[in-house]
């Protein structure tokens, strides 16, 4: 199969809805209360886009955005259970391919996405008679830099650094059981020195 600007990907299922327990038990989740929390993100790799130069090969693992599978998913009319996942390396915001692993488990980012650590801020109290307590969660809006591509070299960060980002874009994605936040590279604010 060819397509000109779209990877295939194939899933079992659209939603994560069990778990296993340490005994083998496994456990069914009622996921209409927290569906976005339980959505599928990643799967293997069936056709990819031959319009562009990815690196991304049949078999690789593609991680995507949580849009391919809402809704009964944008499967591939004719081919059960095949998911179509946009990718465009000039716009990110019509880009769904986030990144992809290959087969010597190296995890590459695609098209204008990063995928960011998150930190945890602390807060500083002069004084130790006063508790501090807050009701409200306070915004997450840094992240470390934890894969490196050509956009954040661009933009003169690495690996490592922590970055700043727009208010509300703080997406998780679990990628070989690390939470990221996916965050696009044009919503990165600025690099704390």
């Amino acid at each position: 199969m060819k397509t000109f600007d779209l990877f295939v990907v194939e899933l079992e299922k659209t939603t994560n809805d069990t778990i296993k327990t340490d005994s083998g038990l496994e456990l069914y989740i009622d996921t209409k209360f927290n569906e976005f929390e339980h959505r599928v993100t990643e799967g293997p790799v069936v056709a990819v886009p031959f319009k562009y130069k990815t690196g991304v090969e049949p078999g690789d693992t593609l991680y995507f955005h949580h849009l391919v599978v809402m809704n009964e998913g944008q499967g591939l009319t004719g081919f059960e259970n095949h998911y179509l996942v946009r990718y465009n390396p000039e716009h990110t915001v019509n880009n769904q391919a986030i990144a992809y692993k290959n087969s010597d488990g190296e995890i590459n980012l695609l098209g204008g996405w990063t995928l960011l650590k998150p930190v945890e801020e602390k807060e500083d109290v002069s004084e130790a008679i006063i508790d501090i307590i807050s009701l409200e969660e306070s915004d997450k809006l840094k992240g470390e830099i934890a894969f490196e591509s050509q956009e954040t070299k661009d933009l003169g960060v690495s690996r490592g650094d922590i970055v700043g980002f727009k208010k509300n874009m703080d997406y998780r994605i679990n990628i070989d059981g690390q939470e990221y936040y996916r965050v696009r590279s044009e919503d990165l604010l600025y690099a704390e020195i």
